[in-house]
């Protein structure tokens, strides 16, 4: 009796095309079918925005099935990654009914949806503060919402053309941990690796959300016409002391991947409970 195979949905905000998820999908292959569904162009730093009031186009751009009896399915969407996510959920799988693309023998079984989420791997890390603004996360955020385990993979450098092999060792062990443990309802994780040779990375910590901000955000510059214009930058702050923090971009610099959990309920429940007492609304 045949096995059903895996079913793997990756995203990013870097784009189809772009050489993290490639690498990504390489891997991923090995473990399950492996379905794309990326933006057509860069989304960095959407969050969780979706592309509401504009048309999306959906293209498939490549499939290839191998010898495992694996298949990977590459599509880009004119749209953010949030809306690659939904996308996904409605066209290729379950959530779309009789209008999902994607039709084989085990389409009834689950009501076939995807049993995982990789978003990733971002060119440019993800630690501390970044994750509230990052597309990578906020599509994992959008997989976790579909009650689905999901990862986002983030690298420390905004090279287009970085040495993935470096962090293949780690990598692989993060993948299998997630496709077998249980991550938690409504939790997705964030996992940045550093962008250093793999015989500097001294291993894998799991963190909590490093506390830092951005500073002096804005550069004016003048146009060619002599009007102003400003250019996002930023300084980061770190707010952390360095003894002994578990911070994910403390650790990322002393040479760790980290693995955060996140939650897609933002609620303090504490702030709740002091609330309760004494609005006394």
């Amino acid at each position: 009796m045949r096995h059903k195979p895996m079913e793997i949905l990756v995203t990013n905000d870097d784009g189809y095309n772009s050489k993290g998820i490639q690498f990504l999908a390489n891997i991923l292959k090995e473990y399950g079918n492996v379905t794309v569904i990326a933006p057509k162009e860069v989304q960095s730093g959407m969050s969780a925005a979706l592309s509401i009031g504009r048309t999306m186009r959906l293209e498939r751009i490549s499939h290839q099935e191998f010898a495992n009896g694996h298949r990977l399915t590459i599509y880009a969407l004119t749209g953010t990654p949030v809306d690659c996510v939904k996308m996904a959920m409605n066209k290729c799988f379950g959530a779309g009914g009789s209008e999902t693309v994607i039709q084989d023998e085990w389409a009834q079984e689950r009501g076939y949806m995807p049993d995982i989420v990789f978003s990733g791997i971002n060119h440019g890390s993800n630690a501390s503060v970044a994750s509230m603004y990052s597309g990578t996360l906020g599509a994992a955020a959008e997989g976790a919402l579909y009650g689905i385990k999901s990862v986002g993979l983030s690298i420390n450098t905004h090279d287009p053309n970085p040495d993935f092999s470096q962090i293949e060792q780690f990598l692989v062990p993060i993948i299998e941990k997630s496709i077998c443990n249980h991550i938690g309802n409504g939790v997705f994780l964030n996992v940045n690796f550093p962008a250093i040779p793999k015989e500097k990375i001294i291993g894998i910590r799991m963190a909590s959300q490093g506390n830092g901000m951005w500073i002096k955000e804005f550069e004016q510059r003048k146009d060619p016409n002599g009007r102003d214009y400003y250019w996002m930058t930023g300084n980061f702050k770190n707010n952390e002391t360095l003894e002994d923090s578990i911070g994910d971009h403390i650790l990322m610099d002393k040479g760790y991947v980290t693995v955060v959990p996140h939650r897609i309920d933002t609620t303090c429940y504490s702030t709740l409970e002091q609330m309760k007492r004494d609005w006394n609304l």
